[in-house]
């Protein structure tokens, strides 16, 4: 996702699990009993964590009621989900759609719509709501269940506060947000919910967003406790005594202090969520093996932006331990999240508040003696309503990436600034530019590669990517590593930077270290189709199909090559193939479209590129290709419409804008085409067609000087173009300049167009 809504990570500290109640002997388990000293030397496995609440009930069913026991759901019919009856419709100015929220037969759904042609309702589409992401504390955000077993986040979230509304969730204000086509990766899951059944799969992309039908339903105990079986086995076991049962689970209460605050910090530590990176998981880590008690830079390293670029104070979802660990009360005392959350229940309102006043007042008794306001034992009555030690060093704060959430600052301040914490903010998100530095800087002394690592940070997401390249380069170079990540990663930066021709090779030499690694396969395919090596390109996607069949950006990707290789039928194949797997895919539909325009099946055509527009509104290459279409069919009104969506959904596209201008001259609205084809010149001024379309534009406009400019800038691009030449010749003879028209006319008939050379002998010869 960029991700699911964050405010719905659970809440507070993680989950210390008192043990003093345990059973001795659970007979019902029917494990077979083994000496303990074999049981410790078994490696504990994740279980059904029903079965811990045959010993711990009590704790089990207040544990479900907090945020974190309700964080992920499968939505069932009593659900308090939000309003999907009165007011259940939203209009997303940023993107122009619609959105309706509706219940049905039990069963609930999210709406899109927009308003097309002639006033008309256009791309209807709606999903089912499968899950539940978020207890509803701050939010809640909704999911639906592919026929593929993969999760994708619908855009419209629910949204607590001021009783409650319909809001769009996070990241989707905004004009190319991404509708119905935001997978939840596990990445995202890794926070949200218990680690699913799949969690030993190290896998590609694909696999690492499958989840199937056998997926958990919220945070359980073994987030924090660790995996379960070794406990439970023990517990079962004739004659283990109580310290031995304890000693077969993590209790978080008995870890050191780091280790106790890596507990937490697994899911509250996100230095941001948006691309820097946060942190990326070393090498051999797979997302759902990190276990309570280790220690967490062995799972994964974090990064943060370089102080002073602006970030400092930005408050996000799941910064909790990260705002903590910036405050004087941490630095400068054993604080740990669990001495003021006991994460099996939750607290609320005043209760809530005058357990934290009464925290506080342990360690600052003596706080505000010389005068007001006074901290005194009558302070514990403090209530949510009245002015207390929360109100004045960690009140409540807008939260920068989820704009619509209001969550307590965890950064405890002396003063608090003179600033307005709960006004409405807009959601903007501003790329970082700039050096990814260490969120510990120490850190990456202490590892192999740590060299390494760091360069890779830097390029990760783009945000330091020219400096970023030549550091990960020579830290290749110096270290010379085995694993095919570090290669694999300088070819992906040469690619964000445009250079294909550096990034194959270091795909290439990713591969020589594993031949069937998933991300190096499909890049290496998707590069050289972008470098225009179709043959090449061809080559590596057949071999990347091999090892992904049902990979659908390796399929689509494919596809794409086979259509510019002029093999249709190839095309067809293997641009079905992705569709059977996943026909929500805008790019293989245009791609089919396409095939179908090459077989002259305007019909089938189409109806691809309404159906690709469906799936993403703002695609603008499926809107001018549709303009094409009903262009040809001579519905004029219709294709000017789906050009100005293409327009508007890419101003950038330089083809699209040239397609819209030569669109308007066969319409007789030249001033209009002129704005059109300038506009393609300047995005891109090295294609001699655009300057010779402008040209001959101004020509018939009466403006000869400026067709003249055009017409040189196009020689001066392609010396041996003979139109241009041509096109030059007739200008200046036209001006009365005989002798510079001759000589271009001359230069023309040597053209390889038999047309070209045959109209400036013919000039020659007037």
């Amino acid at each position: 996702m960029k991700r699911a809504l964050h405010s719905q990570r659970c809440k507070g500290a993680l989950v210390l699990l008192g043990l003093s109640g345990v059973c001795v002997a659970i007979v019902c388990f029917r494990y077979e009993p083994l000496p303990v000293s074999v049981l410790a030397q078994s490696r504990p496995e994740y279980v059904d964590s029903s079965l811990c609440t045959r010993c711990h009930a009590d704790i089990a069913a207040s544990y479900q009621q907090t945020g974190m026991g309700r964080s992920f759901h499968r939505v069932s019919g009593g659900d308090q989900m939000g309003d999907f009856t009165a007011h259940n419709a939203l209009y997303n100015k940023a993107s122009d759609r619609y959105y309706s929220m509706l219940e049905r037969d039990g069963k609930f759904f999210e709406q899109r719509s927009q308003v097309g042609f002639e006033g008309q309702q256009s791309n209807r589409m709606e999903k089912r709501i499968d899950y539940v992401v978020g207890s509803g504390n701050h939010a809640r955000t909704y999911l639906h269940l592919t026929d593929e077993g993969k999760l994708i986040e619908l855009p419209v979230s629910w949204y607590g506060e001021l009783g409650g509304s319909w809001r769009m969730s996070p990241g989707y204000d905004r004009s190319d947000q991404e509708d119905f086509r935001r997978p939840i990766v596990a990445e995202c899951m890794f926070c949200h919910n218990a680690y699913p059944s799949r969690s030993g799969q190290g896998g590609t992309r694909e696999d690492a967003e499958i989840f199937g039908d056998r997926i958990p339903e919220g945070i359980d105990c073994q987030r924090c406790h660790g995996p379960g079986s070794l406990h439970i086995k023990v517990a079962a076991t004739q004659g283990a005594n109580l310290e031995a049962i304890r000693n077969a689970i993590v209790n978080p209460g008995r870890l050191t202090r780091e280790r106790q605050m890596d507990v937490c910090a697994q899911c509250h530590l996100e230095t941001t969520s948006t691309p820097l990176p946060h942190s990326m998981l070393k090498i051999g880590r797979t997302p759902f093996s990190y276990r309570p008690g280790e220690p967490l830079t062995d799972y994964r390293l974090s990064f943060d932006h370089n102080a002073g670029m602006g970030y400092d104070d930005r408050m996000e979802v799941a910064q909790q331990a990260y705002r903590l660990r910036k405050s004087a009360c941490f630095l400068k005392s054993q604080l740990t999240c669990i001495a003021c959350h006991d994460p099996h229940q939750e607290l609320t309102g005043d209760d809530a508040t005058r357990h934290y006043v009464e925290v506080c007042i342990g360690c600052h008794s003596k706080a505000h003696a010389s005068g007001l306001p006074a901290v005194h034992p009558d302070a514990v009555r403090a209530t949510d309503q009245k002015p207390n030690c929360l109100t004045c060093h960690m009140w409540g704060r807008r939260t920068d990436d989820a704009v619509h959430v209001v969550m307590t600052d965890h950064y405890i301040q002396r003063y608090k600034p003179d600033r307005n914490f709960l006004a409405p903010i807009q959601e903007i998100a501003v790329p970082y530019r700039g050096e990814v530095v260490p969120y510990d800087p120490g850190s990456l002394a202490k590892i192999p590669h740590g060299d390494l690592y760091l360069a890779l940070a830097q390029v990760e997401h783009g945000s330091n990517l020219a400096a970023g390249i030549a550091q990960l380069q020579q830290s290749i170079e110096d270290d010379k590593p085995d694993d095919p990540e570090f290669y694999f990663a300088l070819g992906a930066a040469y690619s964000k930077s445009g250079q294909y021709d550096k990034a194959v090779p270091w795909y290439e030499e990713a591969l020589r270290h594993r031949a069937e690694y998933p991300q190096a396969l499909r890049a290496l395919a998707a590069t050289l189709a972008a470098q225009g090596d179709l043959p090449s390109a061809a080559a590596a996607g057949e071999r990347a199909t091999v090892v992904l069949p049902n990979d659908t950006a390796v399929l689509t990707n494919l596809g794409d090559v086979y259509l510019r290789q002029g093999n249709l039928d190839k095309a067809k194949a293997v641009l079905q193939r992705a569709l059977v797997i996943n026909p929500d895919l805008p790019d293989a539909t245009v791609y089919m479209g396409l095939a179908l325009v090459r077989e002259r099946n305007l019909v089938g055509a189409e109806a691809s590129f309404r159906s690709a527009i469906n799936l993403q509104p703002d695609f603008a290459t499926a809107h001018n290709d549709l303009a094409s279409v009903l262009a040809a069919k001579a519905h004029y009104s219709e294709a000017q419409f789906h050009l100005q969506k293409a327009v508007e959904a890419n101003p950038a596209d330089a083809g699209i804008r040239h397609n819209y201008g030569m669109f308007l001259v066969r319409l007789g609205s030249p001033d209009r085409a002129l704005v059109e084809l300038r506009e393609a010149v300047r995005l891109e001024p090295a294609n001699v067609s655009f300057h010779l379309d402008l040209g001959d534009l101004l020509v018939k406009t009466g403006m000869g000087l400026q067709a003249e400019l055009e017409f040189r800038a196009a020689i001066a691009l392609d010396d041996e173009n003979g139109a241009a030449h041509l096109k030059l010749g007739n200008l200046l003879l036209q001006d009365g300049q005989a002798a510079p028209a001759a000589k271009q006319f001359e230069l023309a008939t040597r053209s390889s167009d038999s047309g070209v050379r045959q109209a400036a002998l013919n000039a020659l010869r007037r």
